[in-house]
């Protein structure tokens, strides 16, 4: 098994591998939204692999097995971002097959040493109740915010 960033070449397997993790997140995926999420997938890796988006595979015999993403953004700097560059972590996932071997903590480590050589104040995640004690074991916090989270989704 080889660890590595992933390059442009990877796209198609890139795709294939957040398609993979949509599936088991959302209980299936309608014939219809399957190919609308990789032509959308493939335009956003396009765009932002090696920019603002970094991806960590594990690969065995050229074929990715697992996935980290580490996405980075800048916002105006406050006191819990003085430098106002931030990291969130995405798409932890491992293939069935190669699942329990410590594949994905050794990606979540490597984004997290990325993290500190780009000078990120934080880097964020959303765990999965399968996820949380390997986040935990990095030092991954619950948050405790005096802001409650909301959203307004723009596609109703």
């Amino acid at each position: 098994m080889r660890y590595r960033n992933a390059i442009k070449d990877d796209i198609p397997q890139l795709v294939d591998m957040r398609i993979s993790y949509l599936k088991e997140d959302f209980n299936g995926l309608n014939k219809t939204e399957i190919p609308q999420l990789s032509e959308r997938l493939s335009i956003y890796f396009g765009k932002h692999l090696g920019r603002d988006l970094r991806v960590y595979v594990c690969e065995a015999n050229n074929y990715i097995i697992a996935t980290v993403f580490l996405i980075v953004s800048e916002k105006p700097a406050n006191p819990s971002f003085i430098n106002g560059k931030l990291g969130h972590i995405m798409n932890v996932y491992t293939r069935p097959p190669y699942r329990r071997q410590g594949i994905a903590g050794e990606l979540v480590k490597i984004a997290i040493s990325e993290a500190k050589r780009l000078n990120l104040s934080f880097i964020d995640l959303e765990a999965t109740k399968d996820g949380y004690k390997l986040y935990s074991h990095f030092g991954f916090e619950d948050r405790n915010s005096k802001y409650l989270p909301m959203r307004l989704d723009l596609n109703k």
